[in-house]
């Protein structure tokens, strides 16, 4: 195995996004702002400004619009309240973290999971130390365990060396869900700390994450994570600084103050999750919402065996009222038999399997929605501030496509097929939060419409309003302007160039993402690669490659037309269609660049056949 990351073990976690409340407060201000003149906007769109020639851009146009300007909605109140859950020392009896009278006075116990399948032993290894090293100020009794779902002899000895306990099962069923669920029925741990097999714990995991369970309602902590491994890239004062001398450090300077900290050549892929851990998790504190993430989480095992006890138990009565309702059906009864339904209940029971981890690629957050809609305990989530581990970042586009795949159909196939939105256990504020999380993936949709209207403006002259007049400027600049701000101000400290333009870049993924949960075909399990993929990939950034192409061709050819009296562009709509060309461009390049990369240092390289081939099939 390469140990390419070696060179980037002293590398220290950033510090949690400080919040100046008068700044917060700016930015609500705006986000207000941005609301009202969205919503004066999209009236005026619908009503006012739609190109009655060409309904058939028009209408998808104004759509996609309405799509987006919902989803400003969503994440404005995702993003609207700061409030973290107060710190609490560490608990030094497990009675500090039950009701009274739940449990005897005694030392609490951990068992800390690394589920693995293919992993290479020695990175593992790394891992199991890391884990070895950490500390409590009480006495506990931490147990470290190996999830071999690929029952290999060399991480049995692996286990054996370092003195940690070995678990393996026969088959595959579940895949991680029921990796973990295999373990939990032969661990008794009172917390689970779950891990990947590249996640590294701090020694101080523990010390500072279960002080939040000495509040009983608490099912589980999710902590930021962190991949140590990522380019750094230089600050754009030292690249202008280089190039340009002093007069180009001042203005990358006065730049950075403004736009926070801006560095070049870093994090190729967008991998950097300070953006969804530190703002888009943190701030659902408040509304208790924030769900798990899987590695880097902290579990109450009570909270996860009840939740699973309780759907249990909700499935078994559905299911059998469904097999009472077709017997019924067949034999024209009005009601069924009581010993009839008795007998049909027993083999529910027995058909219906017990599974504290959902057997789905998105455990995490379907255990967190089904612990967060528990009518019998309203358990609590807490999204932990400070980074307490570290992992491996995605080192090529195809791994980077891989998980987003996998996240992105995760949850599209709960939202579409389990319809959690309206389960009776989740609040208003809930709802809001994971709304805006499945909202997002829908983005795909108007982000298409949205990358291709500059691209048939330029080519066909054919305007999706009726004019760009006095009364467009006049509606849509001040809802662009105050929506920059209000994100700007939001999120002081966190660059949102990159995160925009990722989220406009991975629109194929989405799409095939939500293709395949729509034509009823199950998101498969791949295992994220930990090395780096052979490759540049460009394969898998062909839709976008067709955007800037068709953006190029498209602007050279209606500036020519112009230019030449060919055509009747207007001036307006030319240079405005033309500058939303150039910004779709700046997105699409993000892709291509990714797919191009190459790490600075020479890696580990590993076949990609059976993960690109399993990836393009499921388009």
């Amino acid at each position: 195995m390469s140990d390419y990351f070696t060179q980037f073990e002293d590398r220290k976690p950033p510090p949690p996004l400080k919040t100046n409340s008068w700044i917060h407060a700016i930015g609500q201000i705006f986000l207000i702002n941005a609301l009202v003149f969205g919503a004066w906007y999209l009236h005026w769109r619908w009503t006012a400004s739609l190109n009655f020639e060409a309904l058939w851009f028009s209408i998808p146009l104004v759509l996609a619009e309405t799509g987006a300007y919902i989803g400003l909605v969503l994440f404005a109140f995702n993003i609207w309240r700061v409030q973290d859950i107060e710190k609490k020392p560490a608990p030094s009896c497990i009675t500090e973290c039950v009701r009274e009278g739940d449990a005897l006075p005694r030392s609490i116990s951990v068992d800390v999971y690394f589920p693995s399948y293919d992993e290479d032993p020695d990175l593992v290894r790394l891992s199991l130390l890391d884990a070895r090293k950490i500390v409590y100020p009480h006495a506990i009794d931490i147990r470290i365990h190996i999830l071999d779902d690929g029952n290999r002899s060399s991480m049995r000895e692996l286990a054996d060396e370092l003195g940690c306990n070995y678990i393996t099962r026969d088959n595959n069923i579940g895949f991680k869900a029921g990796n973990l669920r295999n373990a939990m029925e032969q661990t008794t741990g009172d917390f689970i700390v779950i891990c990947d097999a590249d996640t590294r714990p701090f020694p101080t995991i523990l010390q500072n994450t279960l002080g939040y369970f000495t509040d009983p309602d608490v099912a589980w902590v999710q902590t930021p994570q962190w991949f140590f491994d990522l380019p750094e890239g230089e600050i754009l004062e030292d690249v202008w600084g280089r190039r340009l001398g002093r007069p180009g450090r001042a203005m990358a300077g006065a730049i950075s103050k403004v736009f926070g900290e801006i560095r070049v050549g870093e994090d190729p892929f967008v991998n950097d999750p300070k953006m969804f851990y530190d703002v888009i998790q943190r701030r659902r504190n408040w509304a208790n919402a924030s769900f798990c993430c899987g590695a880097g989480s902290i579990h109450r095992r009570e909270a996860t065996m009840q939740a699973a006890l309780r759907t249990y138990g909700i499935d078994i009565v559905n299911n059998a009222n469904k097999r009472g309702k077709s017997l019924r059906l067949l034999t024209g009864e009005s009601f069924a038999d009581p010993a009839v339904m008795k007998h049909i209940t027993t083999q529910t029971m027995l058909d219906t399997e017990f599974t504290p981890y959902k057997f789905h690629v998105s455990e995490d957050i379907y255990t967190s929605i089904e612990l967060h809609s528990d009518l019998g305990r309203e358990w609590k989530s807490v999204m932990h501030a400070d980074v307490e581990s570290k992992m491996l970042s995605p080192q090529d586009l195809l791994t980077w496509t891989t998980q987003r795949f996998k996240y992105a159909g995760g949850t599209l196939d709960i939202a579409l097929n389990d319809h959690f939105l309206w389960r009776k256990g989740l609040n208003f504020q809930q709802r809001m939060m994971y709304a805006s999380t499945v909202w997002s993936y829908f983005g795909a949709l108007w982000n298409v419409v949205f990358l291709f209207s500059p691209i048939i403006y330029l080519f066909l002259a054919v305007a999706p309003v009726a004019a760009f007049s006095q009364e467009f400027y006049k509606h849509i600049f001040p809802f662009l302007v105050a929506t920059e701000l209000g994100m700007l101000f939001s999120v002081w400290g966190i660059p949102m160039t990159k995160s925009k333009y990722s989220y406009l870049a991975f629109f194929p993924v989405n799409l095939r993402a939500l293709w395949t949960v729509l034509r009823g075909r199950k998101i498969s399990f791949p295992v994220t690669p930990k090395t780096r993929q052979d490759g540049m990939h460009l394969g898998l950034v062909w839709p976008q490659i067709s955007v800037l192409v068709l953006t190029t061709v498209g602007i050279i050819y209606a500036w020519w037309s112009y230019l030449a009296g060919l055509t009747a562009y207007g001036f307006d709509g030319l240079f405005l269609n033309t500058f939303w060309g150039l910004v779709n461009m700046a997105a699409m390049l993000t892709m291509v660049g990714a797919a191009m990369w190459k790490p600075p240092v020479e890696q580990n390289i590993e076949s990609t056949d059976s993960v690109e081939i399993e990836l393009r099939q499921a388009a």
